[in-house]
C-alpha cells in the first residue's frame, strides 16, 4: 500500500504541477463552466484515448498520458464547481487554488485507500481499456444524475463520479 500511496502521490503532483502552470497562464477561466461542460471535456479526453486505444495508433502527438492527466484536472475543477457557489469570485488566487486543489485529492486519495484495502488493489490487474470505459460509464452516470435534477434515490452523487474518475485514471497513469 506504500508503494501505491507513493506512486498515486507523484502522478498527483504531476497533474498538480499542470495545473497550476495552466491557472498562472490561464487565470481560472474554468469557473464559467457547467458541471456539464465539464463532463464533456473529461468525455472528450476519455474518447480520444478509446480512439486511440481502439485504432492503435494517432495523429495528434499529445499521447494518452497527457490525456489522463487532463481528466484527473478536470474532475478536481468539477470538485471544485460543485463546492464554489456561481456567486463567488470568478478570479481565484494560486495560493487558494493550491489549498483547494490539495483539499479535494486528500478527500480522493483517502478513498482510494479505503476501496484499495476492501479490494485488495484489484486496479493493479486491470486493463488500460477498462480504466477508459469505466471513466466514460462515470460520466454517463453524472449525465443521468443531472437529467434527474441532481438527485438520487440509493446511489452516490456526483462528487462520487468525479472523485472515482480520478482514482481510474490515476491508475491508469500508475500503470503506464
Amino acid at each position: 500500500m506504500t508503494n501505491t500511496s507513493q506512486q498515486y502521490d507523484q502522478v498527483i503532483q504531476s497533474c498538480k504541477d499542470v495545473f497550476l502552470k495552466k491557472a498562472t497562464d490561464y487565470g481560472t477561466a474554468w469557473r464559467v463552466l457547467r458541471t456539464i461542460s465539464i463532463v464533456d471535456q473529461i468525455f472528450i479526453k476519455a474518447q480520444r484515448i478509446r480512439t486511440i486505444q481502439q485504432k492503435g495508433q494517432q495523429k495528434i502527438e499529445e499521447g494518452v498520458a497527457a490525456e489522463f492527466k487532463g481528466i484527473i484536472n478536470y474532475a478536481v475543477i468539477g470538485l471544485l464547481q460543485l463546492q464554489l457557489p456561481e456567486e463567488d469570485e470568478q478570479e481565484l488566487p494560486l495560493s487558494l487554488l493550491e489549498q483547494l486543489y490539495d483539499k479535494e485529492i486528500a478527500q480522493t486519495k483517502q478513498l482510494m485507500q479505503d476501496k484499495n484495502h476492501d479490494y485488495g488493489e484489484a486496479w493493479r490487474s486491470m486493463s488500460q481499456e477498462s480504466f477508459v470505459d469505466l471513466i466514460l460509464m462515470k460520466l454517463q452516470r453524472i449525465r443521468q444524475i443531472l437529467d434527474n435534477n441532481g438527485k438520487t434515490l440509493i446511489s452516490e452523487g456526483i462528487d462520487a463520479n468525479y472523485q472515482d474518475i480520478i482514482n481510474y485514471a490515476v491508475f491508469a497513469l500508475i500503470l503506464l
